[in-house]
């Protein structure tokens, strides 16, 4: 039996619509400038290039729901809508052909962003990270298993603010379809079992304010609606 020094964190998950049993989380892959219409908004050409990854941390992935925090540091909270792909059989340099049988469900997230720790990373060249892995910034929705619903290639995604849509868009309307994310993100990396993809979001992100009303969701998947919570004094 392996003890530890001191008590090991408990393990991430995600809920799954309509089970007791939960989704363990190993590791939250993110990718970014996926829609053109995005890549454009953030000054980005949004040529079919290669896909680029990003990670959060397991914990960082929370509950759509209830009150979700503000984080410190930032005065520009982004909100960007997102498809949420969970691994249930892992591979390596895995075919896009096959891509679609290593999953084992979806979800409706929100990658949320300190929008201006990532510019001052972006201008200094340094990593996203601190602009992207805080603590709740993936609010995601309890997961669909894929042998309910299929693979959804097509489907309205999209959020709303205090009721005005800010986002809206298609799957379809992805640069990279899920199978080709997977086969490039197994190029790099073994995939496993309880790791998590957020797929990239379309145009239209924006700034959150604390007290504001977030509801979004991606047709045929799940919905969510949540409230952003104080700034930390």
């Amino acid at each position: 039996m392996t003890s530890y020094v001191i008590p090991p964190a408990p393990q991430a998950s995600l809920p799954v619509d309509g089970q007791s049993e939960r989704f363990p989380v190993r590791r939250v892959f993110c990718v970014g400038r996926n829609y053109a219409d995005h890549a454009r908004e953030m000054g980005n050409d949004p040529d079919r290039e290669p896909p680029f990854f990003f990670a959060k941390p397991a914990d960082a992935v929370v509950p759509a729901e209830g009150t979700v925090p503000y984080p410190p540091l930032t005065a520009d909270l982004h909100h960007e809508i997102e498809l949420v792909v969970a691994i249930g059989t892992g591979g390596v340099s895995i075919d896009p052909a096959s891509a679609l049988d290593h999953v084992w469900g979806y979800a409706a997230g929100v990658d949320l962003t300190r929008r201006d720790l990532q510019a001052v990373a972006k201008k200094m060249s340094r990593p996203w990270e601190n602009a992207k892995g805080f603590d709740a910034s993936g609010p995601t929705t309890p997961l669909v298993p894929a042998s309910r619903i299929g693979h959804p290639a097509s489907g309205r995604i999209w959020i709303s603010v205090n009721g005005d849509v800010r986002q809206q868009g298609d799957l379809a309307e992805q640069i990279w379809a899920v199978p080709d994310i997977i086969a490039h993100l197994s190029q790099s990396v073994r995939l496993e079992p309880g790791d998590i993809i957020f797929t990239g979001t379309p145009a239209g992100v924006a700034a959150l304010q604390p007290g504001d009303r977030v509801e979004g969701g991606i047709d045929g998947i799940a919905s969510f609606r949540f409230t952003i919570g104080d700034k930390a004094a």
